[in-house]
């Protein structure tokens, strides 16, 4: 089981925005007494892009709060520390693919601080968002947690065009890297 300070303590940011956010992530993992807590203005989360290296397919999900079409993941459940199966958890959730596995291995992709809109229930608040790509054999048993909630299965180019946000097209690029490197 690893813990974030573990992936930090190996991960090397691949850009100067990414490595001020590794900084604020490692700061926050070496002072606050439980980083995942969602109380907190700076909080851990984990995701991943799902992808189908068969097919060169990625998989997003369309997330109401943040209007937008975003990868899977989110808060870790009490007591969950070890990122990778947050990251996990969260994607057989959310796509109902039970057979999602590290991919092409368990490594930590990029490390990304989001800013979250305030809900009824909570303020604005940042994510120390780590990532990582997750593969599945069986896209087609892909299946929403929610009817609010519909997965797109999309090319790298189109994932690319629907991603709103400058730090999911980063993180999408890197997993086109890794399918063209480890793909088939």
């Amino acid at each position: 089981m690893a813990t974030v300070a573990d992936l930090l303590s190996r991960y090397h940011p691949r850009e100067a925005a990414e490595d001020a956010d590794v900084s604020r992530v490692r700061e926050l993992v070496a002072t606050a007494e439980d980083p995942w807590h969602r109380s907190i203005p700076l909080h851990v989360t984990a995701s991943a892009v799902v992808v189908h290296p068969e097919s060169r397919r990625v998989l997003l999900r369309w997330h109401r709060r943040q209007r937008a079409w975003l990868q899977v993941g989110g808060h870790g459940d009490p007591g969950e520390t070890d990122p990778l199966e947050v990251a996990l958890r969260e994607g057989r959730e959310e796509t109902g693919l039970a057979d999602l596995v590290p991919w092409p291995d368990a490594a930590l992709v990029h490390v990304a601080i989001v800013p979250v809109r305030a809900s009824g229930k909570e303020p604005a608040h940042e994510h120390a968002d780590v990532r990582f790509v997750l593969a599945t054999a069986g896209p087609d048993a892909a299946r929403p947690e929610k009817p609010g909630a519909p997965l797109r299965w999309l090319t790298l180019p189109e994932a690319h065009e629907l991603a709103a946000v400058p730090n999911l097209r980063e993180t999408l690029a890197r997993t086109g890297n890794l399918l063209t490197r480890h793909g088939r």
